[in-house]
């Protein structure tokens, strides 16, 4: 569904279509916590709140040096001095829950870093200044961009390959009992057709190309926002790609370098 101003002005969409809830898929079944799961999140935070990680003045020295670097969305900064990240990283790396730099979250995969995810979210909501609509995120990891998308649009689905990644994100996000994130375990790379049209599609792993079932789920006024290879593969060599959805086609824009885990299909 697509909003038009007056002079043929494409607006960002706002809420696509709802889902269309008939015989739906039961989700997947959630085994539940592991004593060692429990017991390894709240020593990480008892470790946070013995070094103040869960003050909000910790946030907001993060979100100052955004600022510093450039990052003007204030509805971006104003969900990463709120969200916690600190709950989203492992216990022996919790001091370095705030500094602008990856960490490891388990099975080869990272967390970004905030200036990515920051850089990222405002590319994806540029020239949207109100909420976006249904946005879907390739690549749950940890959860903590599951969290930040809660505060920047109405719906989330979050797809995640790797069923302890998966886990873990909703063990994560358990205490923010965020209603409008759906955490879906599953293969990325076709997408989640059974929600389209999306407003945005946001992804945390590059491959060499964007697949196309990405671009098919976007909405007419959407904005897609991924890493993609630069160059040979065996290079190694990342860039964001900017994809919007217009009336009249797709629009690409390429943007900076970054480097992001390798996207891969299938389930682990």
């Amino acid at each position: 569904m697509t909003q038009r101003n007056p002079g043929s002005v494409i607006r960002r969409p706002g809420f696509p279509a709802r889902l269309d809830t008939r015989n739906p898929s039961p989700p997947p079944a959630r085994p539940a916590i592991a004593p060692g799961q429990a017991t390894a999140s709240r020593q990480t935070m008892n470790l946070a709140r013995s070094v103040g990680l869960d003050s909000s003045a910790v946030r907001q020295s993060m979100v100052s040096k955004l600022a510093q670097q450039g990052m003007t969305d204030a509805a971006v900064l104003q969900a990463m001095g709120s969200i916690e990240r600190h709950r989203f990283v492992d216990t022996a790396l919790v001091n370095q829950a705030y500094e602008d730099t990856s960490l490891p979250i388990g099975l080869g995969q990272t967390i970004s870093k905030p200036g990515v995810v920051c850089r990222m979210l405002g590319l994806l909501r540029q020239g949207h200044p109100g909420r976006l609509g249904r946005v879907l995120e390739i690549g749950t990891g940890c959860g903590y961009q599951a969290a930040l998308l809660s505060q920047l649009c109405s719906e989330v689905y979050s797809m995640e390959r790797l069923r302890g990644l998966h886990d873990k994100a909703r063990d994560n996000l358990r205490h923010l009992r965020l209603v409008n994130v759906h955490l879906l375990f599953g293969d990325g790379m076709p997408g989640y057709a059974k929600g389209a049209p999306y407003a945005g599609i946001i992804a945390a792993a590059g491959g060499e190309a964007v697949p196309q079932a990405w671009i098919d789920q976007l909405a007419v006024g959407g904005r897609l926002v991924a890493p993609v290879s630069a160059g040979a593969p065996s290079a190694g060599k990342q860039v964001l790609m900017v994809i919007d959805k217009t009336p009249h086609g797709i629009q690409q824009k390429v943007m900076e370098g970054v480097f992001f885990v390798p996207l891969k299909s299938g389930i682990a």
